[in-house]
């Protein structure tokens, strides 16, 4: 990946000082190439076993917006409707069937030795290529949520703000997305913008009610 520049690069504004902005100025558009270079950056997120179980439907026009209105929840409309882009994370349950084809390459490129391409082989790959639906899924999810979070906080550094959300009807999302329902399943969406609104302040529960020691 070649260098990366921010807009804004300090680490601690760009993750404490996230908020989740719900109302965004309808008449600000952000370039599609720029969503895609978001996406590309925030692909950096770790993933089990490097399977990069996620796949990514960007919506940043009003025809596409206005096909998703019959399985989004009303109360959602608000960052459906005035977000420059919706990124749509799903999960890639078939993510494992390019994993040959992928580690062979990386093996091609001297980025591994023959050793670790075999013990890959026989490791990781018979664990997916044997795994049952349910345990697809929630590998598909655990990787999806990675780069969600990512995705919200390379937003920030690009100088936009961002929502997470997943008041829709999931049953129903992934055909009216034109995906593979199959194959496909949703994780979240992600509203990018430039905020309209002052977000709320929200508190966090005292870390010390969260924590549990095991000695």
């Amino acid at each position: 990946m070649s260098e990366q520049v921010f807009i804004n690069n300090d680490f601690a504004d760009v993750m404490l000082n996230r908020k989740s902005v719900r109302r965004f100025d309808p008449e600000f558009k952000i370039d599609r190439e720029e969503i895609k270079e978001m996406i590309a950056q925030a692909c950096s997120a770790p993933s089990a076993c490097n399977l990069q179980s996620w796949h990514f439907v960007i919506v940043d026009q009003a025809s596409g917006k206005e096909k998703l209105k019959d399985v989004t929840m009303p109360f959602n409309y608000p960052q459906l409707e005035t977000a420059s882009a919706i990124v749509f994370v799903l999960g890639d349950t078939h993510s494992h069937k390019v994993y040959r084809e992928v580690w062979t390459k990386y093996c091609q490129e001297g980025r591994i030795s023959e050793e670790k391409l075999q013990e890959v082989f026989s490791t990781f790959l018979p664990l997916y290529e044997n795994a049952s639906q349910e345990f697809l899924e929630k590998d598909a999810t655990l990787d999806g949520a990675m780069v969600a979070m990512q995705l919200l906080l390379v937003a920030r550094s690009h100088g936009y703000e961002a929502n997470a959300w997943a008041g829709y009807k999931a049953a129903d999302l992934v055909t009216a997305l034109d995906k593979d329902s199959q194959r496909y399943i949703p994780i979240m969406a992600i509203s990018i913008g430039k905020a309209d609104e002052t977000p709320i302040d929200s508190a966090r529960y005292d870390t010390e009610s969260l924590i549990s020691v095991l000695d």
